[in-house]
């Protein structure tokens, strides 16, 4: 019984030929990077991407298209070459894709290979009846395989530690948030948590190549091997192969619970970390508390063939994160000058102190914090 559960799990995991993006068209990858269990090389010397540039994006839910609108004007505001095709989901499941995404939208990120996405909610305890989230959709129907997360502190924020500079790096289709779980009888519920050496060594692939071209000096891979022996102990067996191709970055393995308690403690001991899907849930709003919140940290989905998906978590509402987001888009699609000036804007914006939204312990309006960053460019 067993066996034919983890059959159908895997054939399940099969990615629809439909949304297979197709390797002949020019891509634009966000870390200019290819990657295979048996090949890992650089494409540096990828094609720049034509003018102007049609980006999906997906405003999303509650604050989402408020903070959307920020985004639009303050590239608008720095001239930046990008069409935006909007894409609204709502909270009716589509039977051709299992989702409230619509066929519609997932198609336009395949063809687009660059998005941005606001906050989409999923109802604590549930889902959509019948079908997917949205967010679940998007990593398993179009592969986005890992997860990045910067944190670092920015000035005239106020926080704990002034001089948080790390990254997280988390497996995005596999573990526990697979949506393998269901009730076997009543009061007694089921859920399967998988993972597979190819996906693991993609996920610590890119770990290790995303470090050496980013100029980071060691990478910590998070586990909880102690106690989930096979599970962890076939992750970190894929980062000991991958880390033995890259001697000049230095390797450690952390038990969560230890990792927890050095961040809190001492952040500066991290550099990179990599880890499965639930512990990089945890850890890495963890970080982002030490940093002033989710507001303020920014996070992009790699995939596969060059697609990438770069989200966000009343005009009270605080964009940074959302604007945060577009300038790693910016870098995404080499146009690191317009990224860099919107970077120092919105860091000039916050270390001013003038225009502050609630979170950040002002007054400001969404509009009036947007306005400030504007005038600051």
């Amino acid at each position: 019984m067993a066996s034919q559960i983890l059959r159908r799990v895997l054939r399940s995991r099969q990615i629809p030929k439909s949304f297979v993006a197709n390797p002949s068209l020019t891509t634009i990858i966000a870390f200019p990077f290819s990657c295979s269990s048996s090949d890992c090389s650089s494409s540096d010397d990828s094609p720049l991407p034509s003018f102007p540039i049609t980006v999906s994006l997906f405003p999303g839910d509650g604050v989402g298209p408020e903070i959307a609108e920020s985004v639009k004007k303050v590239l608008a505001t720095a001239d930046v070459p990008i069409e935006w095709e909007e894409h609204f989901v709502g909270h009716t499941v589509e039977p051709r894709v299992q989702s409230v995404l619509t066929w519609e939208s997932l198609e336009s990120i395949q063809k687009n290979k660059v998005g941005l996405k606001g906050p989409m909610d999923t109802p604590i305890g549930k889902g959509p009846k019948g079908g997917r989230t949205s967010s679940l959709t998007l990593r398993k129907d179009l592969c986005f395989y890992a997860n990045v997360r910067p944190c670092y502190s920015l000035r005239g924020c106020k926080t704990r530690y002034d001089d948080v500079n790390l990254v997280t790096i988390r497996g995005n289709t596999e573990g526990e948030y697979s949506g393998l779980e269901h009730e076997v009888v009543r009061g007694v519920v089921e859920s399967l948590n998988v993972i597979t050496r190819q996906a693991s060594l993609r996920v610590a692939e890119y770990t290790f190549h995303y470090a050496k071209t980013h100029g980071r000096q060691r990478v910590s891979a998070i586990h909880n091997a102690n106690v989930l022996s096979k599970i962890d102990g076939l992750f970190l067996t894929c980062c000991r192969e991958v880390a033995a191709k890259y001697p000049e970055i230095v390797y450690e393995e952390v038990i969560i619970d230890d990792c927890c308690m050095m961040l809190v403690k001492n952040p500066a001991l991290f550099d990179v970390l990599v880890m499965p899907n639930l512990y990089g849930d945890i850890i890495s709003d963890l970080c982002a508390g030490l940093v002033g919140g989710l507001w303020l940290t920014p996070s992009c989905n790699i995939g596969e063939h060059g697609i990438a998906l770069l989200r966000q978590c009343m005009n009270m509402a605080n964009p940074t994160a959302l604007l945060l987001s577009a300038v790693m888009l910016l870098k995404h699609l080499k146009l690191t000058d317009k990224a860099d000036q919107i970077h120092a804007a919105i860091s000039n914006t916050i270390a001013d102190g003038k225009y502050r939204t609630a979170d950040l312990g002002g007054s400001s309006s969404t509009t009036d914090f947007t306005k400030a960053i504007c005038d600051n460019l």
